[in-house]
């Protein structure tokens, strides 16, 4: 699948069938967020590999009880140090360009996943002090999104309400 194909294939799913990621498949994913363009190639993120039931569990807790995440055989966890990016860019990289960084890795997982046949979906929306402890996480990692990944169990449109062309391209 070209990077084309797999941009306009990709769906969020919520739904996922009950068989294992390959460890060959996770690693070339897991490998194509390590290629993310990051600003100053600082490369903040680190990336948490979770299959255990019961820390999947914890996820689902802070994430505000999303439990298609822990039905997921995989979830990954995309954490930064903005540290890393502040060393360079001082409160530009501390406040802006580590969670830009992250967000490039988060797009590479999510269109490499769909090439390989996978579902995912970007949650966002959690307690950063539960993922943290449920992660054990040092003091310096922030975790900025999960990713939960496996083989999808629904079907989506291929075509979704998105605003008009006209409507989010300006030109001057």
């Amino acid at each position: 699948m070209d990077v084309i194909e797999a941009i306009k294939k990709r769906r969020s799913i919520r739904r996922f069938k009950d068989q294992a990621v390959p460890e060959d498949v996770l690693k070339e994913i897991l490998d194509c967020a390590r290629l993310a363009p990051s600003a100053g190639n600082r490369q903040p993120w680190v990336f948490c590999v979770v299959k255990d039931p019961d820390v999947k569990q914890k996820l689902v807790e802070a994430a505000l009880k999303q439990e298609f995440i822990s039905q997921a055989p995989v979830v990954i966890v995309v954490c930064a140090d903005p540290e890393v990016s502040a060393s360079r860019y001082e409160d530009r990289g501390r406040t802006l360009y580590f969670i830009q960084d992250t967000a490039a890795a988060v797009e590479n997982i999510l269109l490499a996943a769909t090439s390989f046949g996978l579902g995912t979906c970007w949650v966002g929306a959690f307690r950063e002090t539960m993922v943290r402890q449920a992660l054990e996480l040092p003091p310096n990692l922030r975790p900025v999104a999960m990713i939960p990944v496996g083989y999808s169990a629904q079907e989506r449109e291929p075509v979704r309400n998105l605003r008009p062309f006209e409507m989010v391209v300006r030109e001057i």
